[in-house]
């Protein structure tokens, strides 16, 4: 038996290093996206500024232990065999969320999935002992009501903190320096570049103190009894140092600053967020200590000690400070969630990522209202003055050699408040021992900021804001889902021990390998698709679309796919190939978003003297759109018959589907073979193919009219066969479009023929 929780201890720490692997990949986001966003300077740069901020961070952090110990439940109602089970289904259960939301590059918080990975387990265990005849004590005993309950609430409660005070600081600080800011960085940049400074040594340096391993007790009472001394300080030294900085050095004061933001964010999450990762192991290996030296039975030994509180091993620390560091550096899943963070909160236009809904446009409606009304109430004048600090004459602008290919989402203004807001709330619930968020925290600041800056337009509010419900709804399911997997990992491994054991740590195994290959397709994906960008950044029009092409089969064969499934799902009333079809469709969609933001870039680099160029590009992108619709339509029209349990298509009618379908297979993969190879030899051919689907479509369409009157009449089959037969009408016509568009260009090089092809078509 004692080798068993010996073996559960070991476990716990090779848990604890694959835990700060995924938890530092997803945070990861927290601390960077400001500087990378802003393009303060180099990758490499941040990464070193950022690494240096862990290391120290990871040394303020022994304090927040306690969490894990007793912050959310109450250790002296349970014996050693409960906490081991329990800290064991914890571990499991934060490695495979964790990596899940990393592999679809979503944030999530690290804290939240801890505290309700806590309260689930700590639950689950209490009512099996309760129901069990175990134990007679009330399930409300066993959780640390008011300490779990104030836990909560300050996560949730910073989401409403971060946004405001972050939307707040933001408004006054572009009324202040503008988005011409370069003229005023020798007064007005330098105090706020001062002031900027002192908050985040004063929470760093300051509250940081108080969880400090190694600093005396002596040195901390001084500090705290001369806390206002030491802040007028700091800010007239940080003051005087900017303004030699810009004066003498010319170097733009504000990458500094976003330079020591990086660096006290990254000190921050690694003091507050320490205890997510290490917290349970630590937890465990002291629980296994205090139980061996006992020599009692592991189901009468009471877990009280874990009540204490005491400081953990600096070397443990040290450790695991080296780890998250390692893992910056080589994690691809730390970039992966990153994007969409700069997306939302980006200065310039582009592809949104999100799709509006009723709740981001109820919110965008309810915001313009009191904005105009608040513009009946203030002042005109004052209102012109604030507007013309927030003209954005100039876009934001990279640093770095290295951004070249890629604007700045936002300025260096609000990458400073970003992280300047960020790091001094962090720090200050850390030095109260608070759990409370960094993500929740640096991406609520980051959309107050946005909101501030006026990058949320009314031509993207509602997608922004949707982005942002979205994101926060992600956040209420992270802890519905810690809650529930933790409680059962913890039913599980109480009842089966090792079996449990084994077989989950096989599940987690194998469902990382999933996700790693996964995510390893996806940036695969994603590099090649950069790739071909970047080569079209440098192709003329004619080119640009000639090399289109390429992506257009591609389209016609993934609906060649489509519709096959589709099809046969309907009638052989298989759900399963449905399903597969509408994941097919996903990923067209998917790919038609791309070719959005392609469309996009592309639009605005083709010179003016090739406006019909531009007409063409268009038209190619009107069809792709045309392409997608009856595909949609089809795909649920299909689902909603099957849903329904309609009856099934008549003998009949699934015979000349059948054959419709195989003529259909054909004529896509000549479409697509002709346009990936450029052969517009086949057009003959591929018209004839045309024409003879088209009579068919037509013959059954007819034919189906006339069985309306018939007394078989079914109303929901026909009509269902109807509209599919239509919607197959439009896909042929379309992809021939394609193929003709293509060869009509194959011939024309001159720019008149531009005009000929956007005419013709």
């Amino acid at each position: 038996m004692p080798e068993l929780y010996l073996f559960i201890v070991v476990l716990l720490f090779g848990l604890a290093i694959s835990d700060l692997v995924v938890g530092v990949s997803n945070d990861a986001v927290n601390f960077l996206n400001s500087a990378i966003g802003s393009r303060a300077a180099s990758r490499r740069t941040i990464m070193i500024v950022a690494s240096i901020g862990i290391f120290m961070g990871a040394s303020f952090s022994s304090g927040m232990m306690e969490v894990a110990r007793k912050g959310v439940f109450n250790p002296e109602y349970y014996v050693f065999y409960d906490i081991m089970a329990l800290f064991l289904a914890v571990m499991l259960t934060d490695i495979i969320l964790l990596d899940l939301f990393n592999t679809f590059g979503l944030p999530t918080s690290t804290t939240v999935s801890i505290v309700f990975e806590l309260l689930g387990a700590a639950f689950m265990i209490a009512l099996i002992k309760n129901m069990g005849g175990q134990s007679d004590i009330p399930l409300g005993e066993y959780i640390n009501s008011s300490s779990a309950l104030a836990i909560i609430l300050g996560i949730f409660l910073s989401v409403g903190i971060a946004f405001l005070i972050g939307a707040l600081v933001q408004y006054f600080t572009r009324l202040l320096l503008s988005f011409n800011y370069e003229r005023k960085l020798k007064w007005v940049g330098t105090l706020w570049s001062g002031m900027a400074m002192s908050a985040m040594i004063y929470f760093l340096l300051i509250k940081g103190m108080k969880g400090a391993s190694f600093i005396p007790d002596a040195l901390v009472d001084w500090t705290y009894n001369n806390t206002w001394r030491l802040i007028g300080l700091t800010f007239v030294v940080a003051t005087f140092i900017m303004f030699l900085i810009h004066r003498f050095f010319e170097i733009n004061i504000l990458r500094l600053v976003v330079l020591f933001g990086t660096f006290s964010l990254a000190m921050a999450f690694a003091g507050n967020d320490l205890v997510n990762f290490i917290g349970v192991p630590v937890a465990g290996f002291e629980s296994y200590n205090a139980w061996s030296a006992s020599g009692q039975d592991p189901h009468e030994f009471s877990m009280r000690i874990l009540g204490t509180a005491y400081p953990t091993k600096t070397y443990l620390l040290v450790g695991a400070g080296l780890i998250m560091i390692v893992t910056l550096w080589f994690s691809r899943k730390a970039r992966s969630v990153t994007e969409t963070e700069v997306n939302l909160g980006r200065q310039h236009e582009g592809l949104e990522r999100f799709s509006p809904n009723w709740l981001s446009r109820s919110i965008v409606r309810l915001v313009y209202q009191l904005n105009k009304s608040a513009g009946k109430i203030i002042p005109h004048n004052w209102l012109e003055k604030a507007d013309a600090q927030f003209e954005a004459n100039n876009k934001p602008k990279s640093s770095d050699k290295e951004y070249e290919a890629y604007p700045a989402a936002f300025d260096l203004v609000r990458a400073s408040v970003n992280l300047t807001v960020a790091s001094a709330l962090i720090a200050l619930a850390t030095s109260y021992k608070l759990p409370l968020s960094t993500t929740y925290v640096s991406f609520m600041v980051a959309m107050g900021t946005s909101l501030s800056d006026r990058a949320w337009g009314r031509d993207s509010a509602v997608y922004r804001v949707a982005g942002v419900v979205n994101v926060i709804g992600g956040w209420f399911a992270t802890a519905f889902i810690a809650f529930t997997v933790s409680a059962t990992f913890a039913m599980l491994i109480y009842h089966f021990q090792i079996y449990a054991i084994i077989g989950l740590v096989l599940l987690g195994v194998l469902m990382i390998v999933r996700s790693f290959g996964l995510h390893r397709r996806r940036e695969k994906n994603k590099a090649k698709r950069e790739a071909l960008h970047q080569a079209a950044q440098k192709l003329e029009a004619r080119q640009v679309i000639e090399n289109t092409s390429t992506n257009t089969a591609k389209s016609v064969n993934m609906v060649n796919q489509i519709i096959d499934r589709l099809l046969n799902g309907l009638i052989s009333e298989d759900r399963g190939m449905v399903r597969e079809a509408k994941t097919l469709l996903a990923e067209l969609q998917g790919e038609n978003m791309e070719f959005k933001y392609a469309f996009y870039s592309q639009i605005k680099r083709i010179k003016e003297q090739e406006t019909e160029a531009s007409r063409t590009y268009l038209l190619v992108y009107d069809l792709e759109q045309d392409f997608l619709q009856s595909t949609r339509f089809i795909a649920d029209s299909c689902t909603e018959h099957l849903n329904n349990l309609h009856s099934p298509l008549q003998t009949q009618q699934a015979l000349k589907l059948r054959g419709l379908i195989a003529l259909l297979d054909q004529y896509f993969r000549n479409i697509a073979h002709a346009l990936e190879n450029n052969d517009y030899k086949v057009k003959s051919q591929l018209k004839d193919e045309k024409k003879m689907l088209l009579k068919q479509i037509e013959s059954l369409l007819s034919k189906q009219v006339i069985g309306i009157k018939q007394e078989s009449f079914n109303a929901i089959n026909s009509f269902l066969f109807f509209n599919i037969l239509l919607e197959l009408k439009d896909l042929v016509a379309v992809s021939f479009r394609f193929f003709k568009l293509y060869a009509r260009l194959e011939k024309m090089t001159d720019n008149d023929s531009w005009t000929l092809i956007a005419r013709e078509e």
